[in-house]
């Protein structure tokens, strides 16, 4: 698309390209505003990790000062990740007051490298006193700085920055990230090294997060308080009509709903975030956004944009967006599909199957090593994903089952077992072959040419895998931190293991023989969501992990201590910091949950049961013994009536107990085990009420409201 034409987007009509990045301090505005010398410096530093010299900081930053001035903006924030799962800023003006009695606006290089929020209100896993306050926030210069508009037009600057303590242990969720893109990189190289390749210098992990939201009318939402105040209703009757009729995926978006996307889209594009695709969702309300895939940390960073642009967009069109992984029981909730690869930086994809035998060998080890490394840590990719918004979906098995499994297709799943089990190949069409690493027989492998698997938490789609089981509110750094650690492990045996090898030829075959062999279990193409893939997934002795409680224990093990702590990508203290708050989250998410369940029933649902039960007398009263309907209703009324007011007393009793125990890990087990059932049983009662219950005396909207009223 030319920049001259007019599409219809941004302001003053820009064109989509003119738009796209605009509000990005971008290689190309870092290029056309930095001296040669500077530009190269900071090139250096992105690109090999080249320490910054003071010097070229100040130049990039007065640079960067003068171009966001330009744009509007009056403040700048060190922009990060801390560990509650959303984004931190606090906002600096450019002035600098002067002897005069004026100001100047200036923004140093020393400014720019290095903030100091206060670190004693983020939870820190005890990694932290609460009098220790400093903390520091170093910039990320491989992730551009960039412009955040307000709906009033105020403009910020934004610098990516990793969050780290005093004594710089991790108390975000980008330094590890940045940790393990460096790890696998390195392992990455090695093995490239041992086979041949003497041209990549890096390997980068990508990785394109596909985003699944619901929008709610914004006067609906106000009345629902379970929504406010945890993104998911605690009650609600089923509607009349769900997604039984398979007419939302991909049906024709409604008016409104387009409208807001329009605008998502642009200022998606004006941070650069290359927003590609935009469909409904298989439930009603439910929509998704997919991005075209970018480096890892980039990619986490324009996630966390998009959800919280998604939300402040919504408001400006009267709408609500719901982040959370299952806002309305009875239809499908929402995930975050992980895509995930690993490329150089002259543009070799590891996980491309190749058209020549030496890429047929790299691939297929490749291939083999991620087998290996998913299988070997499959419980740690579970508790990446963990959360009790999040169990919702794993623990019920909705897309995907709990249990860690990985899809090849039928005929990557053959060549693998040939390969490993040294029988002959045989291709449809063709004739049956063995296979050898190194050798011209090796067949032209396929890119993709199987049925995709919708119910696979870990599929492999042509050039990359699709972790399909993050929750959709959840950041993606998590789950890719483990990914490209586990992958780090596997490929640093590889390399270790080629470069002592005399033929190397003959050791990729056998690596790829033994990790199958020992590993192939974690490889199934059929449906992840029988019952008879359960049984067969315990056969295997596949783990099923059913609940966050459980699986975040994974963070903790002897197993997972080391694997982090060799690749420098997490210390055991902050491991134990990560399973604390993230254990800690849960039993307060679920806390919540059920002080807002006691305030609903206790000041909405009750009294308007008893508005009805007093109508009802009034009626039995005026008919006398006529009325047969109205006592059978209020017999009915009362009996649920009642039943709520003791599940009521027995939640508030259960929420008691539980805030009572002090050890972490028994507390959050309570909230799972007594808060959260009795929380479920409560709603029985209150959906049958609501069945019976007239409109007009119905305190909150309803599934029918809340989903269709768009």
């Amino acid at each position: 698309m030319s920049s001259d034409c007019n599409c219809g987007y941004g302001d003053e009509g820009r064109g989509l390209a003119e738009l796209f990045g605009s509000n990005v301090f971008s290689e190309k505005v870092m290029r056309e505003r930095l001296p040669k010398e500077t530009y190269k410096a900071l090139k250096k530093t992105i690109e090999k990790n080249v320490s910054l010299k003071p010097e070229v900081a100040a130049v990039v930053a007065n640079a960067m000062k003068d171009w966001a001035i330009e744009h509007g903006a009056t403040h700048y924030t060190h922009w990060f990740q801390p560990l509650t799962g959303s984004t931190a800023e606090k906002h600096d003006s450019f002035i600098t007051p002067t002897d005069d009695g004026g100001v100047i606006l200036e923004f140093s290089g020393k400014q720019l490298i290095q903030g100091e929020p206060d670190a004693s209100s983020f939870p820190s896993g005890g990694l932290r006193v609460t009098f220790e306050a400093r903390g520091y926030t170093a910039w990320d210069c491989t992730s551009p700085a960039f412009l955040k508009e307000d709906a009033d037009g105020d403009v910020t600057l934004c610098i990516p920055t990793a969050f780290c303590s005093y004594n710089g242990q991790a108390l975000d969720k980008k330094t590890p990230l940045l940790r393990s893109m460096a790890a696998v990189s390195t392992q990455a190289i090695r093995v490239l090294r041992a086979m041949g390749n003497t041209t990549s210098s890096r390997v980068t992990a990508t990785v394109g997060p596909e985003q699944e939201y619901f929008l709610v009318d914004k006067g609906y939402y106000g009345l629902r308080l379970d929504l406010i105040t945890g993104g998911r209703t605690l009650f609600g009757a089923p509607a009349p009509k769900g997604q039984e009729l398979e007419d939302q995926y991909f049906g024709a978006i409604k008016d409104r709903v387009a409208t807001y996307m329009k605008d998502l889209d642009i200022e998606l594009w004006k941070m650069g975030i290359t927003s590609k695709t935009k469909h409904n969702e298989v439930a009603p309300g439910q929509y998704e956004m997919a991005p075209v895939f970018s480096t890892t940390n980039i990619a986490a960073d324009h996630n966390q944009l998009v959800m919280e642009t998604m939300q402040k967009v919504a408001l400006r069109h009267g709408l609500v967006c719901l982040l959370h992984e299952k806002p309305y029981a009875g239809v499908n909730g929402s995930g975050k599909h992980n895509n995930w690869s690993l490329t150089t930086d002259d543009g070799i994809n590891l996980m491309e199957p190749g058209s020549t035998p030496e890429e047929n060998a790299l691939f297929l080890v490749v291939l083999a090593a991620t087998m290996k490394a998913v299988d070997t840590h499959a419980d740690i990719l579970r508790g990446t994903c963990a959360s009790s918004g999040n169990d919702h979906r794993l623990g019920a098995n909705e897309a995907p089952p709990a249990i860690i499994s990985s899809f090849l297709g039928d005929e990557l799943t053959n060549i693998l077992n040939a390969v490993a089990t040294g029988e002959k190949y045989c291709r449809t069409g063709s004739a049956c072959q063995f296979l050898r690493i190194g050798v011209d027989s090796l067949p032209d492998l396929p890119k993709d040419n199987t049925d995709r698997n919708r119910t696979s938490p870990f599929a492999f789609t042509g050039n990359k895998f699709e972790f399909r089981m993050l929750g959709s509110a959840q950041s993606i750094s998590g789950p890719n931190v483990a990914l490209n650690t586990i992958a780090a492990e596997v490929l640093d045996e590889v390399a270790t293991r080629l470069e002592k090898a005399k033929d190397v030829n003959a050791e990729i075959q056998a690596i790829i023989k033994e990790f199958i062999n020992k590993h192939g279990r974690i490889i199934f193409n059929g449906n992840n969501y029988s019952d008879e893939w359960a049984s067969e997934a315990e056969k295997r002795g596949l783990p099923n992990t059913k609940n966050a409680v459980d699986a975040l224990k994974s963070f903790i093990t002897p197993k997972a201590i080391k694997l982090f702590e060799k690749y420098k990508v997490l210390s055991k203290e902050e491991l134990h910091s990560r399973y604390d708050i993230y254990v800690e989250q849960y039993a307060k998410h679920i806390n919540i949950e059920g002080q807002c369940a006691l305030q609903m029933v206790k000041r909405q649902f009750i009294p308007a049961v008893i508005r009805f039960t007093t109508d009802l007398g009034a009626s039995i009263a005026a008919v006398g013994t006529g009325a047969t309907v109205q006592k059978a209703l209020l017999a009915e009324v009362s009996t649920l009536l009642e039943s709520t007011a003791k599940k009521t007393k027995k939640l508030e009793q259960e929420i008691n107990k539980a805030q009572k125990i002090a050890a972490i890990d028994k507390q959050a087990a309570a909230y799972r085990d007594k808060v959260f059932t009795t929380m479920q049983s409560l709603r029985l009662d209150i959906d049958a009420l609501e069945g019976i219950m007239p409109d007009d005396l119905w305190p909150v909207p309803t599934y029918s409201e809340l989903l269709f009223k768009l």
